[in-house]
């Protein structure tokens, strides 16, 4: 069985996406996380006025798309971050350090005037790359089980109009 060269991956416990983009795209062993921002599942900003509170939920956002392609933080290799306030960038490294651990992404950090509402205040994309054997050594059971839940959920999508993902796959 080929593998498809590239896959968009809607990810449960993430809002549906407002315009035309996907929560991940994988291609190959590439995995490209689309800006997150502090919304939960309904698309609610969580954490208020909170820079700490929305930097968690934005990581907590990030790991459930890297979990659906089957990577985690150890596999993310690059991040831009958009900061209303380049001042919160110390409490948004506090809040990084917890999720990365001893790994150290490259890394951008802008400044903007703001994001698609006006009540977040952090937006970050990811880039990660997946080891060449499909599974690093921490992944174990939870990589397989992102995968299933990633196949469970474009089975889902495809009962409903509009939503079917379209794969194109190696010739």
């Amino acid at each position: 069985m080929s593998q498809a060269h590239r896959q968009e991956i809607r990810v449960p416990g993430m809002p549906e996406p407002i315009s035309h983009f996907t929560h991940v795209v994988r291609a190959g062993r590439l995995v490209f996380v689309s800006g997150c921002v502090a919304s939960d599942e309904s698309g609610k900003t969580v954490g208020g006025s909170d820079i700490v509170a929305q930097t968690r939920q934005v990581h907590e956002n990030i790991k459930r798309c890297l979990a659906a392609a089957g990577a985690t933080f150890a596999d993310v290799c690059k991040v831009t971050v958009f900061l209303r306030n380049v001042a919160d960038r110390e409490k948004v490294n506090t809040v990084r350090q917890e999720y990365f651990g001893a790994q150290r992404p490259a890394s951008t950090l802008v400044e903007i005037s703001r994001l698609v509402r006006d009540d977040l205040l952090i937006e970050i994309e990811a880039t990660a790359v997946l080891p060449e054997n499909g599974a690093s050594g921490s992944r174990g059971a939870s990589g397989k089980a992102a995968r299933a839940a990633s196949r469970a959920s474009k089975t889902a999508r495809r009962g409903t109009s509009g939503s079917r993902s379209t794969q194109r796959k190696r010739r």
